[in-house]
């Protein structure tokens, strides 16, 4: 029996020698013989669409960014900066020696920002702030095409101002969405041109809407995003998931300079509005009756015997303004304008300034505790001065 064993073992292993070598030397020999080696399973392979086709990838944004890139450009623009003069410069004896090199220099000073094609006509939408005081504009498009521009208006206060470029060639121009529809959680873009790196695209969600009281302009209404807004970004585009604009960038909450996931964008409901006086009037005319007004807090509530703190008081009344004339007081509380409900001092600035001036207005108001109401003439806001 130990024999037969031995025999046994020595076969085996003579075989598996034999095997290796023709394995190894001649492996066209084992070619018809089924493999063990192969995959125990099938994996299913992606085949990769041709580019241009019209696949979608779930999840992907690529057609909204692609519908909206080519009307967002880049804005660079410069300024002439006049440096200071040297104490000395009146004195004839230092004049004698150095001459007027010591006296005002100037030298130009750059900037960038981002905008958006509104129409074929060559109207250019973009941040006031982007443009202010800037002497020469060029509006550069993604593809190299760049042009001189000149500003057709701006306003200010809600900083906001319309480019004009030659209309020499079929320009891209962006579709308008709505921002009245927008709704936190919804998916945007932000397109522009951060530290001049060139056209980018990132994106994010709607985080909150109707963002006011931040100091940032006279008349807020921001819709609040986490996609990344940096600096260049200013002017750019805000798209919805179909690549319609919704808003129009303009600042970011940051304490390095950089984005940290709070951007603020004009919607583009007011932005349209403000885009269509300045190009039909050259700039934006709103509703004033002069008044300065403060939030009614809980203990002016209290000293005033109102029941709660919806309104704006009435802190100061301009002498021979519309308010004025109608007999407003310092210390009444406005409780409507038009019909429409003051909640704070912010929204009463907004229903006043949509008035239109020379209409009169009915306001109602809270004087000593009892209501009452005003038929006001609407006047005209002033211009606010240059800082």
């Amino acid at each position: 029996m130990r024999r037969l064993w031995l025999i046994f073992a020595q076969t085996v292993t003579v075989c598996i020698a034999v095997l290796f070598v023709v394995k190894t030397l001649k492996p066209e020999w084992l070619a018809h013989l089924p493999s063990s080696s192969g995959p125990v399973f099938e994996v299913a392979t992606v085949v990769e669409a041709p580019a241009g086709s019209d696949t979608r990838r779930p999840g992907s944004v690529a057609d909204a960014a692609q519908k909206a890139i080519p009307a967002v450009v880049h804005v660079f623009t410069s300024q002439e900066v006049k440096g200071p003069r040297h104490p000395f410069i009146n004195d004839p004896i230092f004049r004698h020696f150095f001459g007027d090199r010591f006296g005002e220099q100037s030298q130009r000073r750059s900037g960038l920002g981002s905008g958006v094609v509104v129409s074929p006509e060559g109207y250019v939408l973009t941040n006031f702030h982007v443009i202010d005081g800037a002497d020469e504009i060029e509006v550069a498009h993604n593809d190299g095409r760049k042009y001189k521009a000149r500003v057709v208006g701006s306003d200010p206060e809600s900083d906001l101002a319309v480019l004009r470029i030659p209309a020499d060639h079929k320009l891209p121009v962006i579709a308008f969405g709505s921002s009245d529809t927008l709704r936190v959680g919804d998916v945007v873009l932000a397109i522009g041109n951060p530290f001049g790196v060139g056209q980018t695209v990132t994106s994010g969600i709607v985080s909150a809407l109707g963002r006011s009281h931040l100091g940032i302009n006279t008349f807020e209404n921001f819709i609040q995003t986490d996609a990344a807004i940096n600096p260049g970004n200013s002017g750019g585009a805000l798209v919805d998931a179909n690549g319609h604009l919704v808003g129009i960038n303009t600042a970011i909450y940051s304490q390095s300079g950089g984005s940290m996931g709070i951007g603020f964008a004009i919607p583009v409901s007011l932005a349209k509005n403000v885009m269509e006086q300045i190009i039909r009037n050259g700039g934006v005319t709103r509703g004033w009756i002069g008044i300065e007004v403060q939030e009614i807090t809980p203990e002016l509530a209290e000293s005033f015997n109102l029941r709660g703190i919806q309104g704006a008081l009435i802190a100061g009344v301009m002498r021979g303004s519309p308010a004025d004339k109608a007999g407003i007081k310092p210390g009444d509380v406005l409780i409507s304008v038009a019909g429409k409900p003051v909640k704070d001092a912010q929204v009463m600035l907004e229903l006043i300034a949509a008035l239109e001036p020379g209409k009169t207005s009915r306001f109602e108001l809270k004087r000593d505790g009892r209501d009452t109401t005003m038929d006001i003439a609407i006047g005209k806001r002033p211009t606010p001065p240059k800082e």
